[in-house]
């Protein structure tokens, strides 16, 4: 089993790894992104002996490998994550985000999952929707929050590790405004096609 936390690693879940939510133990784990505090390109692959000890000289490269700066870099990041508590505080705020962005009642929002500071929020389809997961993403950007949108319907949300509680309710009060310009947008969008 090959578990990809390239995304949901090192404390994103609100566990070191995404997988540990699970009762498994993947043979390979691959990692990245967080790996290096976001200071450099920087990923990695581990896996069990079975399967290491079957690649030998030659069968294995990278382009960037053994590269002593991403090492040093993402040997200091992994450490300042543990010692500074960022896996604890996603696992902490995550539940805190989630609860108070699943209270918004919006005819717009289908959805609100995630785990730890890993959050989506999908927006509806349908023919009583003309707006998109794109449009919302604009106009949080306009309110002041950065979001990235998935497939034109899911807003991503992966605040920093290192967020406060008072931030997290901040960035909730902008949902809320922008959640109200998101249905004016869809009304207008709708009585212009009428």
């Amino acid at each position: 089993m090959c578990a990809d936390e390239i995304q949901t690693g090192f404390g994103r879940t609100g566990k070191m790894m995404g997988v540990d939510w699970e009762d498994v133990r993947p043979d390979i784990l691959v990692m990245g992104k967080a790996i290096s505090g976001g200071m450099l390109p920087v990923s990695g692959c581990v896996a069990d002996d079975f399967i290491m000890k079957n690649i030998g000289p030659g069968d294995h490269g990278s382009t960037f490998g053994g590269n002593p700066l991403a090492m040093a870099t993402s040997l200091a990041a992994v450490k300042t994550l543990v010692e500074e508590g960022m896996v604890e505080n996603a696992a902490r705020l995550g539940p805190i985000l989630m609860a108070e962005l699943k209270k918004i009642n919006s005819p717009l929002i289908k959805e609100v999952r995630g785990r730890g500071l890993f959050i989506g929020v999908e927006v509806k389809q349908g023919k009583d929707v003309a707006v998109n997961g794109v449009d919302y993403t604009k106009i949080l950007a306009k309110h002041g929050l950065l979001t990235k949108a998935n497939y034109n319907t899911i807003l991503k949300l992966t605040p920093p590790l290192v967020i406060k509680e008072s931030e997290i309710f901040k960035a909730v009060e902008i949902f809320k405004a922008a959640t109200k310009d998101l249905e004016a947008m869809n009304e207008k969008l709708l009585n212009n096609k009428n």
